[in-house]
């Protein structure tokens, strides 16, 4: 018993770190594409690939909507992640670069810790607002020490896009909380996965007119890697995470992605910090860290409030 027991505990650990290591590899394989490609094209691409590989499974995967105000909140999911936040990343990594971006979703877990102090009564220590706090302030001087290169042209502004994206990270992960009581993982992977189908449409035209470009077999095989193994596995692997876990506790493990992505940045782009944002990195992870020190986060819902009613109608 104590071993079945230990395996359900074990199970959704596990696949949120299979997320978080596809996401973090996903920054430099988005910063490759985006280099040659128009992002509304490249978001299309990666969003009709997922669709494509889940939709012979989506009859058993996936369960029915149920009518009603269920449907706003998860127009309203689908709207964050992938709708506005593809769009945003995408058009960060044509200014700046993957190690930067991959820097500032350390502060994702704070603002979905934040949120669901306010949202859900998610206990939020002095520490953990003191430790968001200390995080901003290394996205802002890692975003203001930001200066033009060969893979950032602007980086400022590509920060600030991306940080914008994890703005809308963390209310899709609040409502992923919320809807998992009444949704299966692949349901919500589904509803995601088809609003950004018909959401970067316009892609479509665009991959239509410009083509994969000189090497479109090398183009497909990341695009393909980023459709069926990011967009699909990461998203699902995370909703069936977050369907077991507490939102403060899950969106902890994006602290790796910054790590992962500065490695593949390393790697395959040849990306480096300079001093002064080496200096801002440590500062945001100075603020996690507090944050993650200052005490534990525990899912315990409360009887609705008008605060709650937002995320449920």
């Amino acid at each position: 018993m104590n071993a079945t027991r230990s395996n359900k505990n074990i199970i959704p650990v596990i696949a949120i770190l299979g997320a978080v290591l596809l996401w973090g590899s996903s920054f430099a394989a988005m910063k490759h594409l985006v280099g040659s490609m128009n992002p509304w094209a490249v978001m299309w691409i990666r969003t009709g690939i997922a669709t494509l590989v889940l939709t012979p499974f989506t009859s058993r995967l996936a369960g029915p909507i149920k009518k009603g105000k269920d449907k706003f909140a998860l127009a309203l999911m689908a709207l964050f992640m992938p709708c506005l936040y593809f769009l945003s990343e995408s058009y960060a990594l044509t200014f700046t670069t993957a190690t930067q971006a991959g820097l500032i979703s350390a502060s994702l877990p704070l603002m979905v810790s934040a949120g669901a102090g306010f949202f859900f009564k998610e206990k939020t220590t002095p520490a953990g607002w003191i430790g968001l706090a200390l995080s901003m302030l290394g996205v802002t001087v890692l975003t203001l020490s930001g200066t033009p290169s060969s893979n950032g042209s602007n980086p400022a502004l590509g920060n600030i896009l991306e940080l914008l994206a994890m703005i809308c990270a963390a209310g899709y992960m609040l409502l992923v909380k919320r809807l998992s009581a009444h949704y299966g993982p692949w349901t919500l992977t589904a509803v995601q996965n088809c609003a950004g189908c018909i959401f970067f449409l316009p892609g479509l035209y665009l991959l239509l007119r410009d083509g994969l470009g000189s090497d479109p077999l090398h183009v497909l095989m990341i695009a393909g890697y980023l459709g069926a193994f990011v967009t699909l596995g990461a998203f699902g692997l995370y909703n069936v995470g977050m369907s077991c876990l507490p939102a403060g506790k899950a969106s902890a493990f994006i602290n790796l992605v910054p790590a992962i992505a500065a490695f593949f940045g390393w790697l395959l782009l040849d990306e480096t910090l300079n001093f002064t944002q080496l200096m801002a990195s440590a500062i945001i992870f100075a603020g996690v860290g507090l944050a993650q020190s200052g005490g534990k986060l525990s899912w315990k819902p409360s009887p609705l409030s008008p605060r709650k009613n937002i995320l449920k109608q």
